[in-house]
Formats: C-alpha cells, structure tokens, sequence
C-alpha cells in the first residue's frame, strides 16, 4: 500500500458527490455504503457505485463496505468489484475468520471479472474494544490487509463501547489509538489509518488531533469534507525543514560509515544506524508523497 494522507469519505448514493469527489485534493476518494446510505437506498447506491468506479478517476479508490456481521458484505462486493477499485474499507471487523472470508469473497470475485487475484486491497476499521484487541490477529489475517484504520471519531463506535469520554487532548484513547500502531507495525503494515475528525467547524481542533495522530505514528487518516484535507495533507507530509535536516544526517552518516565508523557526532546529537534508519525512513516518506528539501 502506499501512503494516503486522507481518504475522503462520501455517500455511495450522492451522485454529485462522486463526481466532486476526485477534485477535492485528497489522496484517496471513499464512497461509503455502510453508515452514510439509507437502508433503502443501498442497492441503489451499489448501482450506481458499479457504474462510477471505472470512470471516477484521478484518484484512487476505496469502497467501504458494510461490515460482515450485517449481512450485506457480499453484495457489496458483488458490485463494486470492478476495474478501478484499489480497495475497500472492512467496517466493524472483530475477528481474522471475518478478513478471511471477506479475502476468499474476493478471489471468487475478481477471477470472475477477469482481474488479477490479489489486487483488491483491504483496510481493516477497528471500531469495538474486541477489535482493538485482536488488531494483530486481523491484521495477519490475510496478504489484502494492508492498514488498519482507528476509530477515533468522538461519540463513535468505539468510543460508545469503551464507555469512556472524549476529549481534545486525547487522553481516554490513548492507549487504544496507540495499540492499533504497535499491531499494524508488529504486523509489518507500513502505513497504519486515523479515523475522522467530526467537529468540522474546529480547525484547530483537527490540526492538535492530527498532529497527535502523525506524532504516535499515523500515516494518514480519513476525513469527512474537503475542507479538511489541506490542514491534513499538510501535516502527514514531512516539512521541507524535516527533509534537508535528515538528509544532511544521513550524508554525514554515510560519510563516517565509509571510514569504518558506526556514528558520528551531528548537529550536536550522537547519530547511528537506528538514527539513520529513521532518516531513510522519514525521506523514503517524503520521496512516495512528493515532498522535497525545497518544499
């Protein structure tokens, strides 16, 4: 998987949305047919999914789904496994069998459709305390689970299962959200997935969360308007400042390295491989998302 800074949520049946969608400067668009689209209206929503997704665009494309448990994944994918679809959130998942199946699902459907086997990609959403507990069990589940995604959405599903607060500062789940990052990277996931933010008239309120959320080690999240995505993208991405700092660090490593040295004295800090390990790190980053020392 590539790194995606936002993923924009929009309603699988708002036809308008979808046309706009790719526009909105996000990394990744969502069409969503889980809580976004009416119970009556899901069928049309996966209509009109199956004759968007082609043609969409710009931007790659995730679906998300509805989750195992309801019954409805299925058909879900039924229609939306077509030409074009990167991937597709797996809502409320609890269990690696619920990967498993929604994984075997998918072979049955893209060798159906003439696609390569493997290609649809899955994000697990962790949205219960059992979820949360099991995130290395799902996130090993099977080769498509390539990020898992927190739900951190104040009064969401996890939220309201935790039976705990919400807050600014973050500190009810703290340990949740950091859990869900030690299980995606123990798991070898490179780019683990914040949840929304839903307090859209507080942009300062988004800009402390997601800057907490790239501190702990979140790569992206997904966002709910466009008017999200600037503050977003711009905090997931490494400055300009960040850039030349870690690759003056890494030349004067290399530099002490190539005279049989294992660190070497930098900016007034003692740098060695792991400190150069996180330098090629930060710039492989930079490098996918296309941000330079010249910003």
């Amino acid at each position: 998987m590539k790194p995606y800074r936002t993923l924009l949520f929009m309603p699988g049946n708002r036809e308008r949305m979808l046309e706009r969608g790719p526009t909105a400067g996000a990394d990744a668009v969502l069409p969503d047919l889980e809580d976004a689209v009416p119970i009556d209206e899901k069928d049309r929503a996966r209509a009109m999914l199956r004759e968007y997704i082609p043609g969409l665009g710009g931007r790659p494309i995730f679906v998300r789904t509805n989750a195992v448990a309801s019954g409805e994944t299925r058909r879900d994918l039924e229609a939306i496994v077509v030409r074009g679809l990167h991937g597709i959130f797996l809502p409320k998942v609890e269990s690696a069998d619920e990967v498993r199946q929604v994984a075997a699902w998918l072979d049955e459907l893209e060798s159906a459709a003439g696609l390569p086997v493997g290609q649809v990609e899955i994000v697990a959403m962790l949205e219960s305390a059992l979820g949360v507990l099991r995130g290395y069990e799902i996130a090993t589940a099977s080769p498509r689970v390539v990020s898992l995604c927190f739900a951190s959405g104040e009064n969401g599903d996890l939220q309201t299962d935790l039976g705990c607060d919400w807050s600014h500062e973050g500190t009810e789940m703290l340990y949740a959200r950091s859990k869900v990052i030690l299980d995606a990277r123990a798991a070898g996931l490179e780019y683990p997935l914040d949840g929304v933010y839903v307090d859209l008239d507080n942009e300062d309120g988004l800009i402390a969360d997601t800057t907490l959320s790239k501190r702990l080690g979140y790569k992206g999240r997904t966002v709910i308007h466009p008017k999200q995505v600037e503050a977003v993208n711009r905090i997931y991405t490494p400055s300009a400042g960040e850039v030349a700092y870690y690759q003056r660090l890494l030349e004067a490593f290399e530099a002490s390295s190539a005279e049989g040295k294992a660190s070497v004295a930098f900016e007034g800090k003692m740098v060695d491989y792991a400190m150069a390990a996180r330098a090629r790190r930060v710039l492989a980053l930079a490098e996918l998302i296309g941000q330079s020392a010249n910003g």
